[in-house]
């Protein structure tokens, strides 16, 4: 069977909603806060949500996150700054990372300038000396190698926090994504079975995911070293694992949570957090049902002509 085939069977057998589940608190007794971009497309940007009910149940009795949702636009998983060391809103990197208080880590992805990372306390990817090196010569001289920008899918978590639509199925044993950007596929087993060899490295991993309650848990490995965290340079090693947490907060939120590890480059593990909203868009401009649009960008892709000579890229530097 081919994977048109597979989506659209999943697309046909995806169970109705029969119960509801309760509305959730998020890990540590809070939700992240709502993204100040609104609800997706829903309703127009800066559209007030309306009052959401509790997360409705499929026939299994799992949580059913069937529908269209919109991420956050995540391009720096740290305080955001400019390309090639202008400063932006979340100031200079030196040292072990980027600035930031512990109490707007702990508040989990907000609007504007707030951190996405809630452990360690202070919102700092807690990178090894050399590791945040490499970072930095890579934000300085080399964003013109930064994966989407070569039309490469995004990796995890990365793919939870790009700036397009997702498409959510679930059929019993399977948890589906269809991501807009990149025309990403990924489909998550929620069978806890064996992982793939390790030898086998993919851009979205293997992941593998089982239920704890009302929290769909994925495991993911086996990723390549192909992709970044965001697009400012957060890069990847193979010894990557990252487990996931998809979180109904409520029939419009679901809390997505991610714990990253990799002893090559970080002192610790850490963990990031932030909102998916539901998308309550239900026609597009032009009167028909909504649906996720076509995305031309091909693989291998390359626009090198706009980053400056300094940053790998053709263009001269300005003076």
């Amino acid at each position: 069977m081919d994977m048109k085939n597979l989506v659209l069977g999943f697309a046909l057998v995806a169970g109705t909603a029969i119960a509801f589940v309760r509305p959730l608190p998020a890990q540590d007794g809070a939700p992240a806060p709502q993204e100040g971009r609104g609800a997706g497309r829903a309703g127009g940007r800066g559209a007030p949500a309306e009052p959401a009910g509790p997360m409705p149940r499929l026939p299994d009795g799992h949580p059913d996150m069937q529908g269209f949702w919109t991420p956050p636009a995540i391009t720096d998983i740290e305080p955001a700054q400019g390309r090639g060391g202008a400063r932006g809103g979340g100031g200079a990197r030196g040292g072990g990372g980027a600035p930031g208080g512990g109490a707007a880590a702990a508040a989990g992805f907000g609007a504007g300038g707030a951190l996405r990372i809630i452990d360690p306390p202070d919102g700092k990817v807690p990178y090894k000396a050399e590791a945040r090196a490499k970072q930095q010569d890579i934000l300085q001289n080399h964003m013109a190698d930064e994966p989407e920008l070569h039309c490469y899918q995004s990796g995890v978590p990365h793919s939870e926090s790009n700036q397009f639509g997702v498409q959510i199925i679930q059929t019993p044993g399977y948890f589906v994504q269809l991501s807009e950007f990149m025309h990403t596929v990924r489909i998550i087993p929620t069978d806890s079975r064996p992982h793939i060899d390790l030898k086998i490295k993919l851009f979205q991993g293997d992941p593998v995911g089982h239920w704890e309650g009302d929290t769909l848990v994925v495991d993911t490995t086996n990723q390549n070293t192909r992709t970044w965290f965001d697009t400012s340079g957060n890069f990847k090693t193979e010894a990557l694992h990252v487990t996931e947490k998809f979180i109904p907060q409520d029939a419009n939120t679901i809390v997505y949570e991610a714990t990253i590890t990799d002893p090559n480059i970080y002192t610790q593990p850490w963990t990031a957090r932030w909102n998916i909203n539901r998308n309550r868009q239900t026609v597009m401009s032009d009167g028909h049902p909504y649906e996720q649009m076509e995305f031309a960008c091909i693989e291998g892709n390359e626009d090198l002509e706009h980053y400056t000579q300094d940053k790998g890229g053709k263009a001269p530097q300005k003076r």
